[in-house]
């Protein structure tokens, strides 16, 4: 009906994702733990782009043609053989990265991006970029899935408490009759009042991350507000708007 506010909705998991119409939709592309944090670094600190690629062969490709490029990623939490870096937000300070092309490829969240068809927009929301994204879609008047990257299709803790963050906080712009939506709504008051890496550290990402003494990156991505870009994709780059 004419008037009525668009819809926003959670997709705990890719393996949700054929479930949800993304046609006209304003996808945003959550991975807490680390691909969006770092897209959101990255951007911030002044790389020009980020290239996201599905594949190690993919990145390691693209990084041979594409000038001023750095090659990154990981798999399972670790740097990917034959990558140059990896997948952690601290590793792109300004004095690094600026000016150069990050091309970028995860264990999860560039593989849900590459999944997404027909959407409106994608972009990428972490809790270091929480405000700007809000403030993007309160602006957007069209429907929304905030898509969860989870880990290897499995429920996260991390993701979740992100999207029930911005669907708390954008939700009188929008029409939620979702549960997930209101699941990650609930998650996200109980954790109002902690330390986001506190309410965080019992989560099975954390513990999996911490065996490979990423403590510090995971307080990293745990600030909310300290990149506030938005990435958005640009045919197959993500490029920052601030």
């Amino acid at each position: 009906m004419p008037g009525t506010r668009p819809k926003l909705e959670v997709c705990l998991s890719p393996a949700l994702l054929h479930l949800y119409d993304t046609k006209d939709t304003v996808v945003v592309i959550i991975d807490i733990f680390r691909a969006t944090s770092t897209i959101a670094a990255a951007l911030h600190n002044g790389a020009a782009r980020v290239i996201p690629v599905a594949s190690v062969a993919e990145c390691i490709e693209i990084g041979r043609y594409t000038p001023n490029s750095i090659t990154a990623g990981e798999r399972d939490g670790k740097i990917a053989d034959g990558l140059e870096h990896g997948n952690s937000p601290s590793e792109y300070p300004a004095s690094f990265i600026d000016g150069k092309t990050l091309v970028l490829t995860t264990t999860n969240g560039t593989r849900l991006l590459h999944m997404v068809k027909d959407a409106a927009t994608i972009i990428t929301g972490s809790f270091l970029n929480l405000d700007a994204v809000c403030s993007y879609l309160a602006r957007q008047n069209k429907n929304v899935l905030l898509a969860c990257s989870a880990w290897k299709d499995r429920f996260n803790l991390e993701d979740t408490l992100f999207a029930g963050a911005v669907a708390s906080r954008v939700s009188n712009e929008y029409d939620i009759n979702c549960d997930s939506t209101r699941a990650a709504c609930y998650l996200y008051e109980a954790s109002v009042g902690k330390d986001i890496i506190t309410f965080l550290r019992d989560s099975s990402h954390y513990k999996r991350l911490a065996a490979y003494g990423l403590e510090q990156d995971m307080e990293y991505c745990a600030t909310p507000n300290l990149h506030p870009v938005v990435p958005i994709l640009k045919g197959k780059e993500l490029v920052a708007i601030h």
